[in-house]
């Protein structure tokens, strides 16, 4: 369901477990940027309706895990700030290619990639941390991130024949894999 050609390595969840409290801020700032980028794909593709409707619904809800999060880190005390992301994000998005309908496709798809990670990520963290809190809190996020993935490879769709979708999502997990494979020494959600 999620097309992931890779895993999560014990290496990240060292990380967690070493630095939880800037894994939970980038947490914030992941949602956060999710929302954007569904904002920024309704802007750019105005005229497919269908597409601006699911999108206003992953803005709400990213928003709404947004201010989730938020309320996490204040009950733990924790400051909300910035940090430097991870290459993650912009490595995904250098990928897109310039001209349409195949830009479109990218950008969906990327998206789509952004959330199954992220689905994978949820589901080791509910199942590693030691505080039954926060294990249930990303336990409780699962299911909306895996929802995420399939409807932007969906809407991907509304672009090009859903065969092409479908090849081009394999390429860019692969490459997905190969970006997640290089070691990125910050601790964050997509490192």
């Amino acid at each position: 369901m999620l097309h992931l050609q890779s895993a999560s390595s014990e290496r990240w969840l060292a990380m967690v477990d070493e630095h939880l409290d800037e894994i939970l801020i980038d947490h914030a700032h992941c949602e956060k940027k999710a929302a954007g980028c569904a904002m920024n794909l309704m802007f750019q593709y105005v005229e497919h309706q269908p597409l601006c409707r699911e999108l206003s619904e992953i803005v709400e809800e990213e928003l709404e895990h947004f201010g989730m999060v938020l309320d996490l880190l204040q009950k733990r005390g924790i400051p909300f700030r910035r940090l430097k992301p991870s290459r993650y994000g912009r490595a995904l998005n250098d990928l897109v290619r310039k001209f349409e309908p195949h830009k479109g496709v990218d950008r969906l798809l990327i998206a789509g990639i952004i959330e199954a990670r992220s689905c994978e990520r949820f589901d080791l963290l509910s199942r590693h941390v030691k505080d039954r809190e926060l294990a249930e809190f990303y336990a409780g996020l699962f299911e909306s991130e895996a929802r995420h993935h399939s409807t932007y490879v969906r809407m991907a769709k509304l672009f090009r024949p859903e065969a092409e979708v479908r090849s081009r999502l394999d390429e860019l997990m692969a490459e997905e894999a190969k970006i997640l494979a290089e070691t990125d020494p910050l601790p964050r959600m997509h490192s």
